[in-house]
């Protein structure tokens, strides 16, 4: 199991989410990905793109503004 993180801390939606799913893409099932976002707009995008895509959505968290989000890839 390998952890990989990604830093979209700036960039708006989609574009957080869009990032993340081309970065799922290299991963085996299994990994996780903490991902670091500041859109506020990710604390209900997250959620939903793992309930779409199957993928685990583990851990969310906040702090002084940046969102983080450890997702495990299933398939």
């Amino acid at each position: 199991m390998t952890r990989t993180r990604l830093d979209t801390s700036g960039l708006r939606c989609p574009l957080p989410v869009l990032r993340t799913k081309k970065a799922l893409k290299a991963l085996e099932p299994g990994d996780l990905i903490d991902v670091l976002a500041t859109d506020p707009a990710a604390k209900a995008d997250f959620p939903a793109f793992c309930e779409t895509t199957g993928n685990v959505l583990e851990e969310t968290e906040e702090r002084d503004g940046i969102f983080r989000f450890v997702i495990r890839k299933c398939g």
